[in-house]
Formats: structure tokens, sequence, C-alpha cells
């Protein structure tokens, strides 16, 4: 017996993630998605506001899932202690793992799933992909919604001429001349599959689409049991302004922390905020985010630095502990610099632009 598909997706607290659950609502209502979240026991209380905020939009619960279920501790802290206080870093990223991607990974079993996946059209990154043969990720903000694995079997040479044959099982209308003389091209090194796929989705982003559906069938993924994918028609590519619009529009909000907050330094304006979702410490924050934390969260910066151990050399931060960071010489450094570096000079006048740089680093089941 053929087991049904399961569509879900994972809310993490941060902006896309949340704009893409409201965004399929609304588009493809039919669409039966199950949502989760996984729970670190240290994220901002903003986050689960947000995602208050988004079951009475859905209509539906988000499952929370934690890492050590039957631990009494947050699930955070139980794993730090297995690690003997070693701070998780870049370089170690046992949070991502024991936190996020574990407790996913339980949760949808053996099922055949289709995991959406919030990064946006201006992105230049791919984000987690499981390399479980039952889970299958889709990006609809994307102008190619498909993984790269997926794109990477569709594209191979060593199934051209399977390919090639696809054009007689699905409708290209007018673009098929077009579609056909580009799918029959093999790729070499001046014909890479970024060209050919980008060459593809140009002549027709739906109908590229319908071939790599065709495609699915002839491989292993959750989506090769569906006769139809909604998603298929989607031409739409979002980008950032576009998902704070959404997140307006819905009255779901913008999660706090993304709030712009004023400073002055030597006279110079600024405004400072958190970039991401995820943990109150992360490791992936910017020095001026940690600045951030400690004048609007000190709490929270303080509960940050009783994790470090300075003598054993285990610090949020790989240049300094924040014992070091909290000085008052330090923060003015720190200011002036980001102050410097979000001048007109900088290539947007925007903060959040500014901050989203850091985006670019991190964990994609953390802070999407």
């Amino acid at each position: 017996m053929i087991k049904k598909t399961k569509h879900v997706l994972g809310i993490s607290g941060g902006k896309d993630s949340a704009a893409l659950a409201i965004y399929l609502k609304r588009k493809y209502p039919l669409l039966d998605i199950e949502y989760y979240t996984c729970d670190t026991g240290k994220e901002m209380d903003e986050t689960y506001q947000l995602i208050e905020r988004l079951e009475n939009f859905l209509g539906k619960k988000i499952k929370v899932l934690r890492g050590a279920e039957e631990s009494h501790i947050d699930p955070f802290d139980h794993f730090m202690k297995l690690y003997g206080g070693y701070l998780p870093s870049s370089n170690a990223r046992w949070c991502t793992k024991n936190l996020k991607l574990v407790p996913f990974e339980k949760y949808v079993a053996d099922d055949p799933v289709v995991s959406y996946v919030g990064i946006r059209g201006d992105e230049e990154r791919e984000g987690y992909i499981s390399r479980k043969p039952n889970i299958q990720s889709i990006f609809p903000f994307r102008r190619n919604i498909w993984s790269e694995d997926v794109i990477n079997k569709f594209l191979s040479n060593s199934n051209l001429e399977m390919v090639a044959s696809l054009p007689e099982q699905v409708d290209l209308g007018k673009a098929k001349n077009r579609i056909v003389s580009i799918l029959t091209k093999p790729t070499d090194a001046g014909f890479i599959q970024s060209n050919k796929l980008n060459q593809l989705l140009d002549a027709g982003i739906k109908e590229t689409n319908y071939l790599i559906f065709e495609f699915l069938k002839t491989a292993n993924y959750p989506l090769a049991t569906e006769t139809y994918f909604p998603l298929l028609e989607n031409e739409e590519v979002l980008i950032r302004k576009d998902i704070f619009q959404i997140l307006e529009d819905s009255c779901v909000g913008v999660p706090a922390y993304y709030n712009k907050v004023d400073f002055e330094v030597e006279g110079k304006k600024g405004q400072y905020a958190r970039s991401r979702s995820g943990c109150y410490f992360c490791f992936f924050q910017q020095k001026i985010e940690w600045v951030w934390l400690l004048e609007q969260h000190p709490e929270r910066f303080k509960m940050a630095m009783d994790y470090e151990d300075e003598k054993a050399g285990f610090t949020w931060n790989a240049t300094e502990s924040l014992r070091e960071l909290m000085q008052p010489e330090r923060v003015k450094q720190i200011k002036e610099e980001y102050v410097n570096r979000s001048s007109d000079e900088f290539k947007s006048p925007y903060l959040m632009d500014i901050l989203d740089d850091a985006e670019a680093e991190g964990c994609a089941a953390c802070f999407i």
C-alpha cells in the first residue's frame, strides 16, 4: 500500500517561514499542510508570540518538536551537558543537528514528505536538504521551486535521452520548440547546469515545472506518487520586501526583534535590530546584534554570558568573550564601526538590508 504524501512546513520564528505559511494558506488553501516548530527552549519571547499569532491566522495548531523529549531540562541545556559544556559554533553545529534536524526527521519518520522552505527569490542559498529519500524540499518563493538534487538529476547528461523524450508526454504549447532545443543540448564546461536551467525557465517556468514533475515519476521522490501538484503553475518570485508586505497585510505582523531601534554614538545616529530568529545567544549573530541584546534584553545577554567558560575557551565568539564585548569602550567601538559600515557608501541605505547580509550565513533550519 502506497503511503499518502505528507506536506509540512517548519516555522522557525523568522519572517520568511511565517510569510510562507501565510502565502500558501492564501494561494493554495486546498493543500493540507502540517506546521511544526522545533523548540530549543532558548528562543526569544517574540518567537513564541509570532507562533501564537500564526496559529490564529492558519486555524491550525503548530506542532512543537523538541530534542531530548525525555529530559527534565531544556533541550539545549541537555545537549550542552552531553557535549561537556562545549558551546556550538559554525564549525560544530551540534545545536542544529540535535535540536532541529533530528527532531524533524523523527517527526516525519519514513512517510513520504514534501517540505516547504521559505528561501526567497533574492537569495543564493539552497537550504537544508535531507539525505532521507522520503523527504523532498520545495521552494515556493523562488523561480526554481525544485531542490538542487532534483535539478542535478534532471539535467544530468546520463539522463539526457530519457529527459529528451518527456516533451512528448507534456503539453508545452508554443514554448515546445525552444524547450526541446535546450533540453537536448548536453551540458559541458561552456554550458553548465545552471545555464541550462535558467534558459529552460526563461523559455517557460510552468512548462519546465511540468517537465520536471513528469521526470519525478521515474525517480524515488515523494511527489512521484502525486497526480497533480498545484505549485507547478506558480510563476511568482518573492523577494525580501514581499515578505514584510505579506506579514503586515495578514495582521500576523513582523516579529518585534526586527523593529529598528535608534542609537547614537559620537554624535552619529544609527539603528540596530536583530536580523534573524533562533536562539537568543546564536553564535551567528553580528557583533552589533550582541550589543542590541545587551542593551535591549540585558537579562538575556547575562544568561548568554553565563554559558561561557573563558578558561576553557568556550565562548560564543571566537575573537572575544561576552564579558569583553560588553565593556563600554568596546560597545562604543562596535557601534561606530557599524554606523560607518551602514553609511551612504554602503550598498543599501536600509538597515534590514545591511543586517540581512548575515542571512547568507547560518542554518536554514533555524533562521528562515
